[in-house]
């Protein structure tokens, strides 16, 4: 019977090969390729923002957190949930408005200043990181599925990633999402959470084989609350994966109130995953690790098909985390890391790796065909190679957060901040954050979890914040032209794809 979950999952995976071919036919250019042609209405931004967002952590995770700490493990979704509310109601239509392709194209826009360039570095690991952490984990579904080892399950689960997502770029990783989501709904707010619920006997079966303190809202803890909106919802609005789906909207209404519908969507799919968690605690007390408790209540309490099919929602939720890790990796791979070490040995270069200016729409597609292939490969070694992906992609993540957040937010709501405050600030947040993060390693802290410890983050953003202001008002403000193209971009004044110059 076990035979008819296996077909499930693999008529999923061989679906999303479907999805890449799909795509490929609408594919003509580089903003098809990067954004999906900025077209999106609202179903299908709706539905890909919400996909790319909820990957493995608040899926599984989410659930294993359920499990343990009851209603109160909802909080990393919701966390996530709440950053993309916040990234739609009051970012998002400027960052649609900009028609740029990445994160640091905004700061040098904003600015006028090299010294941000530095930020595409920091934003290539970061997505690397994010892909290869996403590509392990939908492993371990297939480790248990099909019984083979970590590796191969690690090298066939980025295949069918890497295919779908380099024939098609953006338009098949939109399509692909879109399934995905729709599988992620059924699978656990018509499935997963009606036959689990019921199988606890309800919330009063619940709470009387666990107790009413599993229904306590802070019973996770406040550290680890203010931890999860700390590190996922300030996250979430500076990141080029996030970012680069806002860039696929139609308009800057669509990137409001899609986006808000999406964020909307994420807290109830974190409330859904608690309660199967809590449901779990009562029907299967006895797992030892809550990183198996989505799979365990799959297999062992669901009818057969029914749990294959939320095994595919499981791998759903993790493929479309990583397919929009890698886009954006090489994204940023090719519009602002390649010119920007170009320019250390004397090559000048405007973006016309992000335009395409120069080049043929087909040899620009091509040429972002192989980027996403050759950083697929190595993200997928990074999955088997590296075992301890974890850690690093919480250094990106705290680099990116503790030195980036200031200087990109900054730009977004301050005039008076400047290209010399926007360096010296990311400067300052991220030696202060690796510092801070190396000190905690060294002297072993085990309160603070050494290297997985957060509290880099809160020393970083604070240096980065008072360096931005410090050094903002101490030096003459932007100039007047700089302002002047940005003002233009705001305000929607600029056609599709105009270049954006390398200061």
């Amino acid at each position: 019977m076990q035979a008819l979950n296996i077909a499930i999952v693999v008529a999923y995976l061989v679906a999303m090969l479907g999805f890449g071919w799909w795509g490929k036919s609408r594919t003509r250019d580089a903003s098809d390729y990067l954004v999906a042609g900025r077209r999106l209405g609202p179903l299908l931004y709706t539905g890909t923002m919400a996909a790319v967002v909820l990957g493995g952590a608040s899926t599984v995770g989410g659930v294993g957190l359920g499990y343990q700490y009851g209603i109160s493990g909802m909080w990393l979704v919701v966390a996530i949930g709440t950053g993309v509310l916040l990234l739609s109601l009051l970012f998002a239509p400027t960052i649609q408005k900009l028609k740029i392709y990445t994160v640091s194209q905004m700061l040098t826009l904003r600015y006028g200043h090299r010294a941000t360039r530095v930020s595409g570095i920091v934003m290539l690991a970061y997505t690397l990181m994010l892909c290869a952490t996403s590509t392990g984990a939908y492993a371990t579904i297939f480790v248990v599925l099909f019984g083979w080892d970590r590796a191969l399950s690690i090298a066939v689960g980025g295949a069918i990633v890497l295919i779908y997502s380099t024939i098609g770029g953006m338009w098949s990783i939109t399509l692909a999402d879109m399934a995905q989501f729709v599988i992620k709904t059924i699978g656990v707010f018509a499935l997963m959470l009606p036959f689990s619920l019921a199988a606890a006997g309800g919330f009063d079966g619940i709470r009387d084989r666990a107790g009413a303190a599993f229904f306590s809202i802070t019973g996770i803890g406040a550290q680890s609350i203010i931890t999860y909106f700390v590190v996922y919802t300030l996250g979430l609005l500076i990141g080029q994966d996030i970012w680069q789906r806002v860039f696929t909207s139609r308009t800057p209404v669509v990137a409001r109130w899609g986006g808000s519908a999406a964020g909307v969507y994420c807290i109830l799919y974190g409330v859904a995953g608690a309660v199967i968690g809590m449901s779990a605690s009562v029907i299967l007390p006895a797992i030892e690790s809550r990183d198996d408790v989505y799979a365990d209540v799959a297999l062992n309490v669901l009818p057969i098909g029914v749990g294959g099919l939320v095994l595919a929602a499981a791998v759903a939720a993790m493929m479309s985390t990583a397919s929009g890790a890698l886009i954006a990796a090489a994204t940023v791979a090719r519009t602002d890391v390649v010119p920007f070490v170009a320019g250390w040995f004397g090559r000048g270069a405007t973006d016309g790796g992000a335009t395409g200016e120069g080049t043929t729409a087909e040899h620009h597609v091509a040429s972002s065909r192989w980027w996403v292939l050759g950083l697929g490969i190595v993200t997928i070694a990074l999955a088997v190679v590296v075992q301890d992906v974890v850690a690093a992609l919480t250094i990106a993540y705290d680099i990116l957060v503790g030195g980036l957040l200031v200087a990109i937010l900054g730009g977004l709501v301050w005039r008076r901040g400047n290209g010399i405050g926007a360096g010296a600030s990311m400067a300052a947040g991220t030696l202060v954050t690796l510092g801070v993060m190396t000190y905690l390693e060294i002297t072993a802290e085990v309160r603070y979890d050494g290297i997985y410890s957060n509290y880099p983050i809160y020393y970083g953003l604070g240096a980065s914040l008072l360096v931005y202001a410090v050094v903002s008002l101490a030096t003459r403000p932007t100039d007047p032209r700089v302002m002047g193209a940005w003002d233009r971009r705001v305000a929607g004044e600029v056609p599709e794809d105009a270049p954006v110059p390398v200061r």
